[in-house]
């Protein structure tokens, strides 16, 4: 079995306003709180989708703020972040960040594909 894709990301300039676009739009609520990494967005500014007005889906989260560049981006889920970025290297990926965050909890990583799309992964280590 394959691993799941187990969490989306919009990051941009202005993390408020996004959240009020994607609030208004989708009918997402957040909870504001620090991401697992300032890799990720600004401390404080991350905003994660409250997972009672998803109906169901994935987990995600809106952040970023001045400095961070605008994109939107899935992880994938999987049992360890260097493991999986060192793999993806060897396929001809390019790590492009991690792996970051707190061990056992929540740790993230990036990597472009051969042909430059951008992916995360995600694990406890």
């Amino acid at each position: 079995m394959g691993q799941p894709v187990v969490h989306f990301e919009i990051i941009g300039a202005d993390p408020t306003k996004l959240r009020g676009y994607y609030g208004e739009l989708f009918g997402w609520e957040f909870t504001t709180s620090d991401a697992a990494t300032e890799a990720v967005s600004q401390p404080g500014n991350y905003g994660f989708v409250d997972c009672n007005t998803n109906d169901g889906g994935i987990n995600g989260g809106v952040g970023g703020g001045k400095g961070y560049e605008g994109l939107v981006l899935f992880y994938i889920g999987v049992p360890n972040v260097e493991a999986a970025l060192q793999k993806a290297e060897s396929l001809g990926g390019t790590r492009v960040m991690g792996p970051e965050g707190t061990p056992g909890n929540l740790v993230v990583g990036r990597f472009t594909d051969p042909e430059g799309h951008l992916v995360g992964v995600a694990g406890t280590e």
